[in-house]
């Protein structure tokens, strides 16, 4: 038998029944995961969200230490040049943060949409929900909220949007849902698709994320 092309799954409305069927991309939504690629894009973009801020103080930053704590002889202690020293409590730090360190990491673009592909595929085997649109009419959290009940996605879900769904209705009805997200198709990260349990979008989104991966 000829190995299908394409994979498909049911297309729902706002109120949880099927409409219709869509044909997803075998060569995006049946990928087979890659583990290594998938764990370097998570960790590239953990790094990425550092913000690099840190710093200690060194010797020469820290106020005092002008004279001599006591005399070089006589005291029967050990020599003492300046209370900034980093062997004193209070003094400099000698190896801390500058605020100026960088911990940026790069993936190649092809290894970051391997991993992406995996992910998505992952979510199609279980957790991908795909609606007919979105017709969210004035921003109404309830009904945005039932509707989510009426698809199942009730746990950690991920509403993603094309370039030319423009619905602040939606976005603005989301927002007081709890572990309900709104995001836009080119700003999915791999972390977002390992964290949600639950990725909703329109059959026109689906094609928009085929073609950016491709």
């Amino acid at each position: 038998m000829a190995e299908t092309k394409n994979i498909s799954l049911p297309v729902y409305d706002l109120k949880g029944e099927k409409v219709s069927t869509v044909s997803l991309s075998k060569a995006v939504f049946g990928v087979e995961e890659n583990r290594q690629v998938i764990h370097d894009a998570v960790l590239v973009y953990q790094a990425n969200l550092r913000q690099d801020t840190a710093k200690t103080k060194k010797r020469s930053e820290v106020s005092g230490g002008g004279k001599k704590p006591w005399s070089q002889k006589g005291t029967g202690r050990a020599r003492a040049g300046s209370s900034r020293s980093p062997i004193w409590v209070g003094g400099g730090t000698v190896f801390g943060p500058t605020g100026v360190q960088n911990h940026t990491l790069k993936q190649n673009r092809k290894e970051h949409k391997l991993a992406l592909k995996g992910c998505y595929s992952s979510m199609a085997k279980d957790g991908l929900i795909v609606i007919d649109n979105w017709a969210v009419e004035g921003i109404k959290t309830k009904e945005l909220n039932q509707a989510l009940i009426a698809l199942k996605a009730t746990d950690k879900t991920l509403i993603v949007l094309g370039g030319e769904e423009d619905n602040d209705n939606l976005i603005l009805s989301a927002r007081n849902i709890p572990n309900v997200i709104v995001t836009r198709a080119d700003n999915v990260s791999v972390y977002d698709l390992l964290y949600f349990d639950h990725l909703v979008v329109s059959k026109k989104t689906i094609k928009e994320i085929e073609e950016a991966l491709k």
